[in-house]
């Protein structure tokens, strides 16, 4: 199946305040910063990559008129965590979204993984996002309102070698997804998350092989990977008020037949 035409903003988030994780590059991240942007958003972007993060930030200054708040954060650090949602507040006055899309992957074998290599991506992909979601359900608990929407993988529900730290992690996000959105219903918090199949991006194909990616997208109904954005219209949906009667919700971006 071809890859469908862009689909324009509707004004889904008009006026909200969304800062996202990882949206620097060309991945789900800046989609989702890209989208939100569209759908009428204010957004304060972050990643770990400080020259990317500019030419995101300005990429973005393109199609919004200004430049939006760009900060080097590294989930894995408390500090950083908090400096990011700092300054969203401070040149906001609020946080209406959040979106965590940091993760780290990686191809081994579980009988060659060190534990380095394991520590790393659960702290990146599932501390990471325990972190972030922690700092703003504080904040937006004090405001009484806001979204909180997750990155996982459908690896957190299947199988695959070599997978298992990331598997791991990406269950774990779930996991801590439902069980943060039940704490998050008091404070008048949603909280859910998208488990994309197979997004097809450049930095993927730098870190693939091809063979691994055409196995991939043989799996995919559509023979074909998600573009970026195809996953972030959904995140923007989860963000909007058309999910409001959803939180604790799992929503896969698939079309992998098994």
């Amino acid at each position: 199946m071809d890859t469908p035409e862009y689909v324009p903003g509707h004004g889904l988030l008009e006026n909200r305040i969304v800062v996202v994780t990882a949206a620097a590059g060309a991945g789900i991240g800046f989609a989702v910063a890209k989208r939100a942007v569209e759908e009428g958003a204010t957004v304060v972007i972050s990643d770990i990559h400080e020259r990317r993060l500019d030419e995101a930030a300005d990429e973005l200054a393109d199609l919004a008129g200004d430049r939006p708040i760009c900060e080097v954060c590294d989930v894995r650090d408390e500090a950083q965590v908090q400096g990011l949602l700092r300054s969203a507040l401070d040149a906001h006055g609020r946080i209406d979204v959040m979106v965590n899309n940091a993760g780290l992957g990686g191809d081994t074998s579980l009988i060659d993984m060190t534990d380095e290599e394991w520590d790393r991506v659960l702290d990146v992909t599932l501390t990471g996002s325990m972190r972030c979601t922690r700092a703003a359900m504080r904040i937006m608990g004090s405001q009484g309102r806001g979204v909180i929407v997750n990155n996982a993988s459908v690896l957190g529900w299947r199988a695959q070698a070599g997978q298992s730290h990331y598997a791991a992690a990406k269950a774990g996000v779930m996991a801590l997804t439902r069980c943060a959105a039940i704490e998050g219903v008091d404070l008048g918090v949603r909280i859910n998350c998208v488990a994309p199949s197979f997004a097809t991006h450049p930095f993927l194909a730098k870190t693939s092989s091809k063979e691994l990616l055409a196995e991939l997208a043989a799996g995919e109904a559509f023979g074909r990977g998600a573009e970026p954005w195809e996953v972030a219209n959904v995140v923007v949906f989860l963000a909007s008020d058309y999910s409001s009667y959803m939180t604790g919700e799992v929503v896969s971006v698939s079309s992998q037949r098994s």
